[in-house]
């Protein structure tokens, strides 16, 4: 569903040939949508949950979605402005909801391009750890318990224990071990 009022907007990123990997980019798009959401919603705590969402508390408020093909990366990125769906397995929340006014899309995707520029330059030009470690600080604290299903019949518990080098999710488990995730639905405990 795609109501009016609502972002949806992908991007296109030509790989370089000194480019970080390419997965990592979903923390660009990250970054990027946040910063502009959060310039939205001042008085809003807004975190990143890995790989894909921003949210306010437990409720969804954004999406990423990368697809490769070749040199090339799509980035789809979804932002509830007007409205969020309410008859979903989790929580959704919209601008509108959290502040009662309704933002232009076209304001929205213009800063949120200009945003990601920024930042994919970072990312070319200092690399996956300066990107990685302003993610971290978007993202929920350590510790935050998590479970994660991981397309290959596997579903794991833990708590939150940062990234790897590469943007991975670390997830440690009851026994003290480190799973280290690279795709993946990860949900909020």
């Amino acid at each position: 569903m795609s109501p009016l009022g609502n972002l949806y907007a992908s991007g296109l990123v030509r790989l370089l040939t000194d480019d970080p990997v390419a997965p990592t980019l979903a923390l660009v798009a990250g970054i990027a949508a946040l910063d502009v959401l959060q310039s939205y919603l001042p008085g809003e705590n807004l975190q990143l949950k890995w790989p894909n969402d921003v949210l306010v508390g437990q409720a969804k408020l954004a999406g990423l979605l990368l697809e490769r093909e070749g040199d090339a990366v799509v980035i789809g990125v979804g932002a509830n402005i007007a409205t969020h769906p309410a008859d979903l397995d989790r929580p959704a929340t919209s601008l509108a909801a959290l502040d009662g006014k309704i933002v232009p899309v076209r304001d929205v995707v213009e800063a949120m391009a200009e945003s990601f520029s920024h930042w994919l330059n970072i990312w070319r030009g200092e690399g996956v750890a300066r990107i990685a470690a302003a993610w971290a600080a978007r993202a929920h604290p350590l510790g935050t318990p998590l479970a994660a299903d991981t397309g290959d019949q596997q579903h794991l518990v833990g708590v939150f224990d940062g990234l790897d080098g590469t943007g991975a999710l670390r997830l440690r488990l009851a026994d003290g071990s480190i799973s280290v995730i690279h795709a993946g639905d990860v949900f909020l405990v």
